[in-house]
């Protein structure tokens, strides 16, 4: 009988910090004045921390010279550029709620986000990509247009007054952003000041919607001790010092960006290196390969797409040491390829999710290869986790279960959602993540799919990133996404999306032949398409539900009703 339960408790040699953003970038500019702290290469940008330091409190002083409060929300909406970073920081500093908006965010979503958490305050790039956003809050604000910056008084957007545009180009109603950083004086000055004793760690600091499958997004609260904790840690697990130069062409607007990014690098006085306002794998080679990165950040389909380009061994990337690979599960072969073809012998496999700042599992740079390409790692210090059956209980280390989430990192809650934040934290504080895991005896954790994710065929259940795995060791497939279709016989069917490397070099009985007597027959995919891309967050995440409801669709499915 197997006694041992599924719990992990993480110790740390190193204390909890309990300090503000603010303080921290203020100790990081003391004790590396002169280390580069921010290059941003599409702006031709190269600030150290004392530098930094300065411009982020110009813009502190401007931001409460337009009047604004501590706790007073300010939206940002922008891809990654150098003011991002500086509004990171001048929020913090003047105890302002960052609020990050998806920059791939239309008039609906955003209309929703700066009314769901009534943002004072909106900083704004005039457009990125197929997006105008000037056009688009225009669209929601016509009162823009005749407003004096800083007083807008709008119908749809009843809680902003103040906007504040990117770039040199004034826009009617709108303050520009360089002319904030002027606008602080001696009273602004002498205000900042008091607010570096007066703020707390426990103060909510940023305020991240979630992308859910369902319903509208949430707000997930978070405080400096959350964010900068878990920078810390993240860093850590890298062994991450002053000397270490960072990569990052993951997106601000996420944790991966601002907290396992910025804040990682700030805390630790390491270099944060921005190749581009988006990704672009040639422009994240070349910024390694020309700022001699040591470490580089990426979900998979940025790794595989690095790895992929024509001349990727003219890039020298002998610089690069770690970094984490993370954000949706970590195909093996690609992996072992990062390892051997990148130089990036300690990368690490990072877990977590927005709701606890983000990571709660981490894989160490000295972790064995086998358990860094098979597992998350083990838990981060200063943190627990459980997994638990469908009745609460705690079940025996080894099984699948649900993986719920205590400690420092865990979100004050949903902002202004008490409902759905009692939904995901429980009375004894344990926050639900809906991902089912495995904890072995060493504590590795393995994460096995979600928990609406789970595919039930005729009374088995099937964990489609167990498939995904198989499917990877084929030398043709390139990406792959196994999901649930309903199906009148046997509830639910598996279906494979597949990206293949060349196209035509596989077909659908090519694959199950693949599959035949290798793995069980309920686990071979029943529906098989090859596609040219697959539906994805910004941040890589497949969203399985759109293809899915294209399934559907095509296949002509009907969807049982449960009571």
């Amino acid at each position: 009988m197997n006694t041992h339960l599924s719990f992990v408790s993480g110790a740390g040699s190193k204390p909890l910090i309990y300090q503000t953003i603010g303080n921290a970038l203020v100790e990081a500019a003391q004790r590396f004045p002169q280390r580069e702290a921010l290059v941003v290469r599409h702006q031709d940008i190269r600030w150290t921390y004392a530098e930094l330091l300065q411009r982020v409190d110009d813009l502190a002083c401007g931001l409460i010279a337009l009047g604004f409060e501590p706790g007073d929300r300010v939206g940002i909406w922008a891809p990654n550029c150098a003011e991002w970073t500086l509004t990171q920081f001048a929020t913090a500093r003047a105890g302002l709620i960052l609020v990050n908006i998806n920059p791939a965010y239309r008039t609906h979503e955003l209309e929703y986000a700066l009314n769901k958490v009534a943002c004072k305050g909106l900083v704004t790039a005039s457009m990125f990509k197929s997006s105008d956003y000037l056009a688009m809050l225009a669209e929601l604000a016509p009162e823009l247009k005749s407003a004096e910056p800083g007083r807008l008084a709008s119908g749809r957007l009843p809680h902003l007054r103040t906007v504040i545009r990117l770039g040199e180009e004034e826009t009617p109603g709108c303050h520009n952003f360089v002319a904030v950083s002027t606008m602080g004086g001696a009273a602004e000055r002498q205000r900042l000041e008091e607010l570096t004793f007066l703020l707390q760690p426990d103060d909510a600091i940023n305020i991240q919607f979630t992308s859910g499958t369902t319903g509208s997004p949430k707000g997930a609260t978070l405080t400096h001790f959350n964010i900068l904790n878990n920078g810390y840690f993240v860093g850590q697990a890298m062994n991450f010092t002053e000397a270490d130069r960072l990569c990052i062409p993951v997106p601000f607007y996420h944790c991966f960006g601002m907290v396992m990014g910025n804040l990682n690098c700030t805390i630790h006085g390491a270099a944060m290196v921005i190749p581009n306002d988006g990704f672009d794998p040639a422009l994240t080679l070349a910024a390694v390969s020309e700022e001699k990165c040591t470490a580089l950040y990426g979900v998979p389909t940025m790794f595989i797409a690095e790895l992929d380009l024509p001349d990727f061994r003219e890039y020298d990337l002998s610089s690069l040491r770690t970094g984490i690979m993370a954000g949706s599960s970590c195909p093996i072969e690609v992996m072992k390829r990062v390892v051997a073809e990148m130089n990036m012998s300690e990368i690490t496999i990072a877990y977590g999710m927005t709701e606890t700042s983000p990571v709660s599992f981490q894989s160490s740079t000295d972790d064995p290869l086998e358990r860094r390409v098979s597992t998350v790692g083990r838990i981060h210090p200063h943190v627990q986790v459980k997994v638990i059956d469908s009745g609460g209980r705690t079940v025996p280390a080894g099984e699948k279960g649900e993986l719920c989430t205590r400690g420092y990192n865990v979100m004050s809650g949903y902002w202004d959602d008490p409902d759905r934040t009692r939904e995901a934290i429980d009375a004894a504080g344990w926050m639900h993540t809906g991902d089912l895991a495995t904890i072995d005896a060493e504590g590795y954790c393995n994460i096995v799919g979600r928990v609406k994710d789970m595919v039930i065929r005729g009374g088995e259940n099937i964990y489609p990133r167990e498939v995904e795995e198989f499917l990877f060791g084929h030398d043709k497939i390139q990406d792959v996404a196994v999901f649930g279709v309903p199906d009148d016989k046997y509830g639910e069917q598996l279906c494979a999306w597949i990206k293949l490397k060349e196209e035509g070099s596989l077909d659908e009985a090519g694959l199950k032949a693949f599959c035949k007597d290798k793995i069980a027959y309920h686990k071979v995919p029943h529906y098989v398409r090859f596609v040219d891309e697959f539906p994805m967050t910004v941040t890589g995440k497949l969203q399985k539900f759109i293809m899915r409801d294209r399934m559907i669709e095509e296949l002509g499915l009907t969807i049982r009703q449960t009571a």
